[in-house]
């Protein structure tokens, strides 16, 4: 079985550029879905990230048909444990170090670990960090935490800085499903210049050039939701952008 999170690490110390395409059950029904991942077939997609903050639909039942058609990593993206499926490739453990939740930041993980370790699935502790992303995003108002502001870089690399000393695998770096803008490559690029762990960036991408931009930054992989939601077909873009780091 793949080492998801050495899959990562290599990558990042090789200065590889992963991309994975977020599912969100319940977004698409299941006939718009089955096209959109038959799109995927032939895409140089690396990991299937699979949740979100609010979920409608059986996260079980909606892995089963990425199996059904990709032969990829399914890593879970938990919005709660009502999102849990440990037949899943991993877990990212997320901990929402940008709000002040205490649920979201450590009671949910209590709750939780205890049926994580018994399932033996691959768990990987993930510092999440929520960015201002030109509107009040979803997981902001069912988390119940405010985004750092996009002007306040020196608090969001100070909270990545915190992850690392604290032991976190990840950081995650998000601007929310949906955003108007995504993270801003100044913000991650110092952030990079800041930290020794893998950077994930996701939310309000929209295109190759700001994938390309992201990578150019330093962040380690991208995640495309709502592109892979609104766009039939995003493997050339994708392409394109990955053709530059394998050259």
């Amino acid at each position: 079985m793949t080492n998801i999170f050495l899959t990562i690490y290599q990558a990042f110390k090789n200065n590889q550029k992963l991309v994975s395409v977020l599912i969100d059950p319940g977004k698409l029904n299941k006939n718009l879905l089955r096209e959109r991942l038959m799109s995927l077939k032939n895409a140089p997609i690396d990991f299937i990230f699979l949740g979100g903050s609010l979920v409608t639909e059986s996260v079980s039942e909606t892995k089963e048909l990425i199996k059904e058609y990709l032969d990829l990593p399914v890593v879970l993206f938990p919005g709660s444990l009502l999102q849990l499926d440990f037949s899943a490739d991993a877990i990212l453990l997320l901990s929402l170090l940008s709000g002040r939740n205490p649920d979201l930041l450590i009671g949910n993980h209590v709750l939780a670990a205890p049926f994580i370790r018994k399932s033996g699935i691959e768990t990987i502790s993930t510092a999440y960090i929520l960015v201002d992303g030109g509107k009040r995003s979803t997981v902001e108002y069912i988390s119940n935490t405010q985004s750092i502001a996009r002007d306040k870089t020196e608090i969001v690399v100070a909270t990545a800085m915190a992850a690392e000393m604290l032991g976190f695998q990840v950081i995650y770096l998000e601007a929310g499903s949906g955003a108007l803008l995504s993270v801003p490559t100044e913000m991650v690029k110092t952030v990079r210049a800041n930290s020794q762990l893998p950077i994930i960036v996701g939310g309000g991408i929209k295109d190759s050039a700001t994938i390309e931009n992201l990578f150019k930054a330093g962040a380690d992989m991208v995640v495309l939701g709502t592109i892979f939601e609104k766009e039939p077909d995003i493997s050339h873009q994708i392409k394109a952008v990955k053709d530059l780091y394998s050259a």
